[in-house]
Formats: C-alpha cells, sequence, structure tokens
C-alpha cells in the first residue's frame, strides 16, 4: 500500500468532528471567579487594579451587581478576597473575624441576591499591620533566638485561633466554603473542629494545600494591599523545587477533615497538579493567579500572543487534572466557551 492505514488527520478535518472527540474539556461551571471588596467604596467607586488589567475592587453593591452578571451568563462559583481600611489593621488582623467584616457583608449581600456557591478565602494577611498570614515575632540581627532567614519568626500555632475566628465568622455570614490559605500547620483540622462546634456541619473546606512562595503572586500582592511590610513568606510557603512535599501537605490536609485539595499556582507547576490527581481521589482545585493572568495579558496588549492563549493555557490546567479553576479570566471565558 502507498498510504497508511491509520489517517489521525481523519479525527481533526473540521470543527465538528473536533468538538465530538476533543478529550479535554472546559465548562463554565468548572470556573470560579476571584473578587475583591474594599471597605469605603461608594456604590460606582469600582477601583481598577493596577496591575491586572480589567480586573476591580468593588463596593459591595458594584461587586453583588457584576456577581449577578457572571451568573447569569453561567459562573456558578465565587470566591471572595476583603480589604479593609488601612488604619484598622493590626497585629492580628482583627478585622478579619469582624461580624461585620467586609467579607462577612459581601457574603451576606451575595447569598440574598444570589444562588452563587460562595467561597471565602481565610488568611489574615490583607487584615494585619505587617502584611503576614499568621502572627509574626521579630528578632534583632544577632539575637541568640533568631533561627530565621530574616529575623522574622510566623507563631504558627498563635495564628489558628485568629484563623479559626475568621472561618467562624465567615461561616455564620452564610459562606458555603471555607478556603483557608495561610499555610500554617494544623489550621484545616482546626478550623473543621471549630465549625463542627458551632453546627456548621455542611461547611466545606478547600484547602491551599500545596501553596508555593511564588514570584507570580506580585500583582494580587497590589490587588490586595497586603505585600508584607518586613520579611517574606518562604517559611510558610512551599519551595518552589519541592514536589513531594507538595504530596504530603494533600495528605495531611486530607486527614485533617478538608473536603477538597488545591493547587496554587497553576500554570507553572501542571506537574504538581498532575501527581495530586492521581495520588488523591478527593476534588482538586487549582489556582490560576494573578502573575499567569497579567503575563497572559500583557503579551497580548503588545501583540506578541491572541486571545486564544487564554483557552489554551486554561485547557493546560485542566488535562494536567484540575477539577477547579479559581482564574481571572472568568468573564471572558464565560462570554466564549
Amino acid at each position: 500500500m502507498d498510504y497508511p492505514l491509520v489517517r489521525m488527520r481523519r479525527l481533526r478535518k473540521n470543527a465538528n468532528i473536533r468538538d465530538i472527540v476533543r478529550e479535554t474539556k472546559l465548562n463554565k461551571e468548572d470556573l470560579i471567579y476571584p473578587i475583591y471588596f474594599k471597605e469605603g467604596l461608594k456604590k460606582g467607586q469600582k477601583e481598577e487594579i493596577s496591575t491586572m488589567p480589567g480586573q476591580y475592587r468593588y463596593s459591595i453593591e458594584d461587586g453583588v451587581a457584576y456577581a449577578k452578571e457572571l451568573e447569569a451568563k453561567g459562573l456558578k462559583s465565587i470566591i471572595l478576597f476583603g480589604i479593609p481600611k488601612e488604619e484598622t489593621k493590626d497585629e492580628i488582623g482583627s478585622p478579619a473575624f469582624d461580624d461585620e467584616g467586609i467579607v462577612q457583608n459581601a457574603i451576606r449581600a451575595l447569598k440574598k441576591e444570589t444562588d452563587l456557591i460562595v467561597i471565602a478565602d481565610v488568611c489574615l494577611c490583607e487584615y494585619t499591620s505587617h502584611g503576614h498570614c499568621g502572627l509574626i515575632r521579630t528578632y534583632d540581627k544577632g539575637d541568640i533566638n533568631d533561627d530565621t532567614d530574616d529575623g522574622i519568626k510566623i507563631l504558627n500555632d498563635a495564628s489558628l485561633k485568629y484563623l479559626v475566628k475568621t472561618a467562624v465568622s465567615q461561616a455564620k455570614a452564610g459562606a458555603d466554603v471555607i478556603a483557608p490559605s495561610d499555610m500554617m500547620d494544623g489550621r484545616v483540622q482546626a478550623i473543621r473542629q471549630a465549625l463542627d462546634e458551632e453546627g456548621f456541619f455542611d461547611v466545606m473546606i478547600i484547602s491551599y494545600s500545596a501553596k508555593y512562595a511564588s514570584s507570580f503572586y506580585a500583582p494580587f500582592r497590589e490587588a490586595a494591599c497586603s505585600t508584607p511590610g518586613l520579611g517574606n513568606r518562604k517559611s510558610y510557603q512551599m519551595d518552589p523545587a519541592n514536589s513531594r512535599e507538595a504530596v504530603r501537605e494533600c495528605e495531611l490536609d486530607l486527614i485533617e477533615g478538608a473536603d477538597m485539595l488545591m493547587v496554587k499556582p497553576a500554570l507553572p507547576y501542571l506537574d504538581i497538579i498532575k501527581t495530586i490527581k492521581e495520588e488523591f481521589s478527593l476534588p482538586l482545585v487549582s489556582y490560576n493567579v494573578s502573575g499567569e493572568y497579567s503575563m497572559i495579558m500583557a503579551a497580548i496588549e503588545k501583540g506578541y500572543l491572541t486571545e486564544e492563549s487564554i483557552m489554551e493555557s486554561l485547557l493546560s490546567i485542566k488535562r494536567a487534572g484540575s477539577d477547579l479553576i479559581i482564574s481571572y479570566f472568568t468573564p471572558y471565558l464565560l462570554d466564549n466557551l
């Protein structure tokens, strides 16, 4: 024979055929949109985030209205981040667990106005005066008790109390899901026990299980006004060089009561997503973070890439094994899927 018996191109010859044999499909219900609510903004005063083109900080009224627009296009889930007034921040991040805080009030408004699944991020970095995800102790240079890289020690066990208070406050406001992102050891178990003791047995936990100390978070820190004032986060977020450690982190969170696991960031860690999906049967969430969004948007604006790169990048995350994707591209995808 002078031609091949198997012609793979038969399965690619037109759009309809490509559609029916496509192995990986991204659906609207796979998407979670991250939204920022800022205390003190009035209706109509949304603030553009300079490091993330097309993304904004919202008043509660405007944020809820936008969430309703996205829901009408097929959005099912939303994750909330809050920015309190600067003068209310303190050493323990008390605005995070204020029952009348920005996130708590936004949760109540969203549950009243929409049928969205409301996920509340649990961390202290947006609410502390020092910008870290837990309580800190500082050391002077040469202090014999200082075994840190930068003179900043994160107080893991002392931080759990305030993370728990935040989670319970958010559950009382009506959150469907609690998502601890702080990377303190033992926080999933502490939150699960506290939620159950308060009667919130059905409130789920999505744990930021494999959260890496990534440079791709830079735009988020501007967006959430949470850049550390001193030190860094490398003592509690994961080393980008490690993969086996991610499996251990996920295993511990599963044992402690997590309902879903998360890998963050996504695109530079597709191998981690694949590994975690193969190791565990829990639903897996990946966070397509701010730096991934801003990088692609900048390339599109410069003409180096086309908008097709958005779908291709998200498909790679899904293909690696992610069930759900938190992404700033969600509004675009809702319009184009």
